[in-house]
């Protein structure tokens, strides 16, 4: 079966970013495919790199990168989310004249018409808040 996952809880705040996690992780092992994770609203700072998470907690935006490499997983990062929220990547650093680029290379930021797509060619959509 084919899913497709949107996360708007924030990684370290909420239980439902971990229980987001470990549905993927299990609908992977399981067999199934994983067209994408988009993440928005507050979930969008999985994406920041600038973010240090405690000795005693998980790096979720470590865990989602591994996740991804290992079944060749789209991250997607709500490109509106993440600007409202100070996340950019280095097109839209340039873009608005920033120093920098605090987006990680292995998330996507692209707008909601991916997350359309995704939905649509899914078989099952699961939105975790």
């Amino acid at each position: 079966m084919n899913y497709s996952v949107t996360v708007t809880a924030p990684p370290y705040l909420s239980e439902s970013h971990e229980t987001a996690f470990s549905v993927c992780e299990a609908l992977l092992t399981a067999g199934h495919t994983l067209t994408q994770v988009f993440f928005y609203a507050d979930a969008v700072a999985i994406a920041n790199t600038l973010t240090i998470p405690h000795q005693n907690e998980v790096n979720w935006q470590q865990a989602w990168l591994t996740l991804a490499h290992q079944h060749e997983l789209d991250l997607i990062v709500c490109v509106a989310a993440a600007l409202r929220r100070g996340i950019v990547n280095e097109q839209e650093a340039h873009n608005n004249q920033l120093p920098y680029a605090n987006c990680h290379s292995g998330f996507t930021i692209s707008g909601l018409g991916e997350w359309v797509t995704a939905t649509v060619m899914a078989d099952r959509h699961l939105v975790f808040k």
